[in-house]
């Protein structure tokens, strides 16, 4: 794999080899904790927005799309983050859901854990960089400026998945 071929390529590459973890679903039914275990990950500063998009997503025909953002600024690493003192890069992240009850429901979740610092956390790329990332919450993300992949985006249960999984994270912390 050469160097103008994204880290993404690989992974998925991985998975269709069956060399990736296991299923979203499977991991959540075996019983994987999801709650961050140190105390010194939490998300760095950022805010969150929705946007309702007048277009249906593929597999919800009547309900329109939920565009959530997620914004970070650069900034500098605190006694919260792995590396105090070294900078991480900004990073804007879209999620999409569909505009229903459940896809409200979860929207509201994902609302409350990242309020709560538990929804991202600044880890280190393969390629030595501090970048921000989901922290341990199965999130289907898009970079904004990679553009969007609304089409053929949600398998069937992921909107219970990920609803388990922000209900155990948004417990761990009041």
């Amino acid at each position: 794999m050469g160097s103008n071929h994204s880290s993404e390529k690989l992974h998925c590459n991985r998975y269709l080899k069956g060399q990736g973890p296991q299923s979203l679903e499977q991991q959540v039914n075996d019983g994987m904790s999801w709650r961050i275990t140190s105390s010194n990950f939490y998300q760095p500063e950022g805010k969150m927005s929705l946007e309702i998009l007048h277009k249906n997503m593929p597999g919800f025909p009547d309900a329109n799309t939920l565009k959530i953002t997620f914004m970070f600024p650069k900034g500098i690493q605190t006694e919260k983050h792995p590396h105090p003192g070294q900078p991480y890069a900004q990073t804007q992240v879209c999620t999409y859901l569909p505009e229903n009850h459940e896809g409200r429901t979860v929207g509201t979740l994902l609302e409350k854990v990242f309020n709560q610092q538990l929804l991202f956390i600044i880890a280190t790329n393969e390629s030595g960089e501090d970048v921000i990332t989901p922290a341990s919450v199965p999130l289907k993300i898009q970079h904004e400026e990679e553009g969007s992949i609304i089409d053929g985006y949600l398998d069937a249960n992921y909107l219970k998945t990920l609803s388990k999984v922000l209900k155990s994270k948004g417990s761990s912390k009041s």
